[in-house]
């Protein structure tokens, strides 16, 4: 479509965009560098200016910046200015490249009990296994071999990918992804010790719980509560091999990268961000907005908007200063042995 009808379909105001080069052909999306003739590209900072005077790209999404704004002027590249604009670049990849859906069915190999309730338009993929007491919703897609335990709910729309296992009386949502490999309702983590040292196996009983829109990453788990449930949020976007323990609570709009893992009985507020390999321990409370940097430790609360980083985990602040004050450990060792030598030295005198 024109660059023009783009904008329009994004809800972008056209008097954002500078057409003054002309309104061309878009044909697809790419990154800057990759760009060629009828490509829709896209730049958010600054730092990436160079690839500017490179890009073959037709037009561009932008941030307000006036020295970019001058450089596609004179390079005659058409572009709008928007306050987000790898947000809209990436509605724009969904225009160009829209969801292939299954068209409702159910493959005569897969294996459905009896009294499940299958909703409207459905598609069940080859030796999918549907057991007992569930209910599918609305135009859900289940791919191959997905196995979904006895008395599980899962909502309208929502799309399990192939070999994924959703285990008994978990519920899910609507519109939610699950990906290959994931795990939804496995058993927690729950052990207690005998006089002899050996472990007693705790039942778990719970359930898992699902909000709306959640996606889990592929050969994640998230384990049932061991007498309560693990709920998850609303929007709760969690990366590749999460791990999520016992009777957790994840706030709506919270965001796991990969490797995470979260201890049984962990709490998170709303719209908590939790970088790569971070690691929260059992009970920990963390608030709302609050964000921890990869392979930070969290073993005490996290307050509301706090920014922490480091094992154990540091206001990021601090870390950062601490950060600074660590390249210079070898020159502050130095001077300490020299000062150390030199008080030696003169109390040495004083003796004499």
């Amino acid at each position: 479509m024109k660059f023009s009808q783009l904008l329009e379909t994004l809800q972008i105001d056209l008097s954002a965009a500078d057409l003054s080069a002309g309104d061309p052909e878009i044909l697809n999306i790419a990154s800057l560098k990759d760009a060629k003739l009828g490509d829709l590209g896209f730049l958010e900072n600054s730092r990436f200016f160079a690839q500017i005077k490179a890009t073959n790209a037709s037009a561009l999404l932008i941030a307000e910046d006036k020295q970019i704004q001058a450089t596609l002027q004179e390079r005659g590249i058409p572009y709008a200015v928007v306050p987000q604009p790898r947000l809209h670049f990436a509605r724009a990849i969904a225009i160009f490249h829209p969801e292939v859906v299954p068209s409702p069915g159910i493959h005569p190999s897969a294996i459905i009990a009896p009294d499940v309730q299958l909703g409207q338009d459905v598609y069940i993929a080859p030796h999918v296994v549907i057991e007992s007491g569930c209910i599918i919703g609305d135009q859900v897609t289940i791919h191959a071999n997905v196995t979904i335990y006895p008395e599980v709910e899962i909502g309208d729309r929502t799309l399990l990918h192939a070999n994924c296992v959703i285990h008994p009386r978990s519920v899910i949502g609507k519109d939610c992804i699950i990906h290959s490999g994931a795990i939804i309702g496995s058993e927690g983590f729950g052990f207690v010790p005998n006089s002899d040292r050996s472990w007693q196996k705790m039942p778990q009983v719970g359930r898992t719980v699902l909000g709306d829109r959640v996606e889990v990453g592929c050969n994640s788990a998230i384990d049932r509560g061991s007498l309560g449930d693990t709920w998850i949020g609303n929007g709760v976007k969690i990366d590749n091999l999460v791990q999520i323990g016992h009777g957790c609570i994840i706030g709506d709009h919270s965001l796991m990268a990969g490797q995470v893992g979260i201890a049984g009985g962990a709490e998170l507020g709303k719209n908590v961000i939790l970088g790569g390999q971070v690691g929260v321990s059992n009970h920990i409370k963390i608030g709302d907005r609050a964000v921890a940097g990869a392979q930070t430790g969290i073993a005490q609360d996290v307050e509301a908007d706090e920014q922490v980083i480091g094992h154990p985990a540091i206001p990021a602040k601090t870390f950062l200063k601490a950060s600074s004050i660590f390249k210079k450990l070898p020159e502050i060792y130095r001077q300490v042995q020299k000062l150390t030598k030199a008080n030696t030295g003169d109390n040495a005198g004083k003796d004499n």
